[in-house]
């Protein structure tokens, strides 16, 4: 049973995706900023806020592997063994992005997705029915936060919904392992926390 609170977390984040405005989120990593990963207009904004490079590409989250194929061309075999078998959180970064605005994709056409197994996210996505585009609620050039009270005010100020789940949890939380994974499947670690 979902506390009153979770169930307003849900309803007001929501609202902001659909709206097309930002988010800061926890994630099953870190805090995260989002928003709809397909609204370009969206994704300028969260790189506005961050003060990053709209060349470099963000993140997505899933709340279902069998969603890969709806934003991937094709999804290598070992992609899903990796996601289940996965003791940490995992990003795959994926060659042939589709349905997807092209300042969200790299500039070789890969994107980052990660299959979240955190409940809040989880019940976000399948509710928002779309992608959510995370990336790390801090400034450009600034350590990712370990939780809530390491996030910028900046940051804090430069979203439009602040969900309340989880923001006096403590715990120090770690960024995911990135692997860059290739169409024959053959496949590269680019970040182990």
């Amino acid at each position: 049973m979902k506390s009153k609170a979770t169930h307003d977390d849900l309803h007001n984040a929501l609202t902001a995706l659909r709206e097309g405005k930002l988010i800061l989120y926890p994630t099953d990593t870190i805090w995260g900023i989002g928003c709809d990963a397909t609204s370009a207009s969206a994704i300028d904004n969260v790189n506005i806020l961050k003060g990053r490079p709209a060349t470099k590409s963000l993140i997505i989250l899933l709340e279902n592997a069998n969603n890969l194929n709806s934003y991937v061309k094709e999804v290598p075999e070992v992609a899903y063994e990796l996601i289940e078998y996965s003791d940490n959180p995992i990003t795959i970064v994926f060659s042939g992005a589709k349905n997807l605005p092209p300042n969200l994709v790299s500039n070789d056409g890969s994107i980052g997705i990660r299959i979240v197994k955190d409940d809040f996210c989880q019940e976000l996505i399948r509710r928002f029915k779309k992608p959510i585009v995370s990336t790390s609620a801090n400034l450009t050039g600034q350590p990712a936060p370990k939780n809530f009270s390491y996030i910028d005010e900046s940051i804090i100020n430069g979203v439009d919904y602040v969900v309340n789940h989880r923001q006096n949890d403590n715990s120090e939380s770690l960024p995911s392992t990135i692997v860059k994974l290739g169409p024959s499947g053959q496949f590269e670690f680019i970040r182990k926390p």
